[in-house]
């Protein structure tokens, strides 16, 4: 702010220095009149310079005057219209002048407050640190806030820099401060923009650092060979997979070129014929040792273009017009995939597809075996029901009694065999019991001598006893047999020997590791053949399911798998010895249990004679003549029956109030309504009358589902008469005891 210094020298009024103009008669007068020594021309002289000294002042101050009107002028304008809110401000914070910019700012309306002070436009966060800002103006000079918060009006609000500078004031003792504001709002927004870019880059840059994490990730842990090369074929990535494909170590890798270990895909590179992302198909490969392998390779190129030689050839120019991106530098990224386990996998897909189509055969004829078996227990029921009637009707001198008794043989060897069947057809585990396998032995081999040839000699060697085994007697005699079977066949026509051997082996850790068996004792039953022996490519391979070295129509492979299964459903194994020329011994491993030692076997009541002493029976069975049987059979030891071939039926005489029954028997496997369905019909209408299911084939979950329907018993079919009619008179006995 400009202020004009006072001039010490007071100057005399411009009328009293108006000069005096003497007339002529005047000034000879004053040419002669002496006033206290000094004369009046001197004087008049003297007043003349006083005069036009005056003059030059006046003219001076004139000009002095006019120069600060024009700087008064100039500041007003450039306080007034300077692009920063600029105020005056006294100590106390009244605003004593203000531009059109700090009113713009803090009077955005006209009905927002005036601009008085300083301070109420501060927002509160502020308002002491702008006080502490003055004071130190006032002390120091000049003074600056940063990014204070003011209020705009009533309703708004902006962020601006505080710069303060002392002034003189003459007038009073207070201080005077001009106060510019330079508003942050445009600042504060690019810097946010630039943070927020800052903020953006950043992100970018871990993004970009975690893609590449994850691509590294990705290469690494790919299953496939992953090989990069640049546009000099160098290789520049090699992925653990192609450090294991072609093995080699990475390190060995870097640097060398493509054709170290794919020829053919370099030289399709080199020649341009490859595109931009292909699959190129199947390629032979080199090992770091040059071992040749098959893989599949695709490629994917990152092309950079750049400038080709215009005189190209002729066939080069149809190249690159069929693959444009032929003339640029590129990285190339191979991806090579082992053929080995795929081809493998192939091998055993076909093999697989083979052995399922083989297993659906089987399953087919499991299934017509087991429906087969169900309808010939009924017929085997019936068989040894009325072998049995015709024995009590046949006097013990009577020749035909011999015949009777072979027939109840041959009935009960056909009823074990239908058993088998249904365990074969439908998968069952084996119902292990403590056994001893002399007994299972002694009996094979009487099956194995009506098949054995005159050349083939049978030596069996079973001690009196063995240890007791966990075991299905069934199930061992079919593996014996099928072992047995698979000797004798390796003979031929030559003369040989077969041998079975049963006895007792503790395993040691090297035996039974190989065997995949816990060290222990062992019963063991051994068959060995003089036949003509075994390869070891053979041997690997005996044990797989339809695998035979059979002519078409000897053999169908399932025989020594099935011998495996049962093995292994026992936790026993078998061990294989042959050489070819000089036979074969296979040996089956049975774990010695103790539970026999502790075991008491439950003996059933047994009933010296059968009475039935008018106790009615309901009968229900889909099968005629297993109806007719029952009914002869039971009528004889006194029981009252009534028959019925239809369920339906059957429960309707349960429901009928005025017919009495003290049993009811039914089949489980009847057409339409189930033993089951009827059982449960029956604990619906007479909740007290026991009732017995029978089934020729007794599942764990038949037996669950009876049992939880409320079954007394099981029969099972085929059984002999005095069997079942014992069975009935306990179920009759334990219904009256209840």
């Amino acid at each position: 702010m400009v202020r004009l210094s006072r001039r010490k020298k007071l100057l005399p009024q411009r009328s009293a220095l108006r000069p005096i103009v003497p007339s002529p008669a005047g000034r000879r007068a004053t040419q002669d009149l002496i006033i206290d020594g000094y004369q009046p021309a001197q004087m008049i002289e003297d007043l003349r310079k006083y005069q036009a000294e005056l003059e030059v002042q006046n003219k001076a101050l004139r000009y002095s005057q006019l120069e600060a009107e024009g700087a008064s002028e100039r500041f007003a304008t450039l306080f007034s219209n300077v692009p920063l809110a600029l105020m005056v401000v006294d100590e106390d914070g009244l605003v004593l002048a203000s531009n059109a910019m700090a009113l713009r700012l803090f009077q955005p309306l006209e009905s927002d407050p005036p601009l008085n002070f300083l301070l109420p436009f501060v927002s509160a966060a502020h308002a002491d640190e702008v006080a502490v800002a003055v004071l130190n103006a006032k002390t120091a000079g000049t003074c600056e806030v940063n990014e204070v918060v003011f209020l705009a009006g009533l309703q708004g609000t902006f962020t601006g820099d505080l710069h303060i500078a002392r002034i003189e004031n003459p007038v009073d003792d207070l201080a005077h401060f001009i106060c510019a504001i330079i508003d942050q709002g445009p600042l504060l927004t690019e810097r946010k923009a630039l943070q927020h870019s800052a903020d953006v880059l950043r992100q970018r840059n871990e993004d970009l650092l975690m893609s590449e994490k994850r691509m590294a990730a990705i290469i690494n842990s790919s299953l496939d060979a992953i090989v990069c090369v640049d546009e000099h074929q160098c290789i520049t990535v090699f992925n653990p997979a192609a450090t294991t494909l072609f093995e080699c170590p990475a390190d060995q890798a870097y640097g060398s070129p493509l054709g170290r270990f794919l020829p053919a895909v370099e030289k399709a590179i080199d020649d341009g014929d490859v595109f931009a992302q292909t699959t190129l198909g199947e390629f032979q490969a080199n090992t770091l040792q040059g071992k040749p392998i098959f893989v599949e390779i695709s490629v994917s190129i990152e092309r950079r273009l750049r400038a080709r030689p215009s005189q190209a050839a002729t066939d080069r120019q149809a190249l690159n017009q069929r693959n444009p991106d032929r003339r640029s530098s590129a990285i190339t990224t191979i991806f090579a995939r082992d053929l080995t386990t795929r081809k493998k996998a192939e091998a055993q897909r076909l093999a697989l597809e083979t052995q399922l189509r083989e297993s659906q055969k089987m399953q087919a004829m499991g299934t017509m075996a087991g429906g087969i078996a169900h309808d010939f227990n009924n017929i085997l029921s019936a068989i040894l029901g009325n072998v049995e009637l015709a024995k009590q009707d046949t006097s013990a001198d009577a020749s035909a009694l011999t015949s009777l008794n072979e027939i109840e043989k041959a009935g009960r060897r056909a009823r074990d065999l239908v058993r088998q069947i249904l365990t074969f057809s439908r998968n069952e585990q084996p119902k292990r019991i403590p056994i001893q396998l002399g007994e299972v032995v002694q009996e094979t081999v009487r099956l194995v001598k009506v098949t054995l040839p005159p050349s083939v000699e049978l030596k069996v060697r079973v001690p009196y006893t063995s240890p007791p085994v966990l075991a299905d007697a069934t199930q061992v005699e079919q593996a014996l047999l099928n072992v047995c079977t698979n000797a004798i066949l390796s003979m031929g026509t030559d003369k040989g020997t077969v041998s079975i051997t049963l006895g007792q082996t503790p395993l040691t850790d090297p035996l039974s590791g190989r065997l995949g068996l816990a060290p222990g004792g062992y019963v063991t039953l051994s068959v060995q053949d003089t036949g003509s022996g075994m390869t070891a490519a053979t041997m690997e391979r005996i044990f797989e399911p339809f695998y035979t070295t059979r002519q078409v129509g000897q053999g169908t492979g399932l025989g020594l798998a099935v011998v495996h299964g049962i093995m292994q459903t026992h936790q026993g194994a078998i061990d294989v010895q042959s050489a070819l020329g000089q036979g074969s011994q296979f040996t089956l491993y049975f774990p010695i249990t103790e539970q026999a030692a502790f075991a008491t076997p439950i003996e059933p009541e047994v009933f010296k004679e059968v009475q039935g002493k008018g106790k009615r029976i309901l009968y229900v069975d889909d099968d005629q003549s297993l109806v007719f049987l029952v009914t002869r059979a039971l009528t004889r030891k006194g029981f009252e029956v009534t028959t019925f071939t239809e369920p339906m039926e059957a429960q309707a005489a349960l429901e009928d109030t005025s017919r009495e029954f003290d049993l009811l028997v039914t089949d489980y496997n009847m057409p339409g309504y189930s033993g089951l369905d009827l059982l449960r019909a029956s604990k619906r209408i007479r909740p007290n009358l026991p009732v017995a299911l029978a089934s020729g084939y007794v599942t764990p979950e038949i037996e669950k589902g009876a049992v939880q329907a409320g079954a007394c018993a099981l029969i099972y079919k085929p059984n002999d008469i005095s069997e079942l009619c014992e069975t009935v008179q306990r179920l009759v006995s334990d219904g009256n005891d209840a």
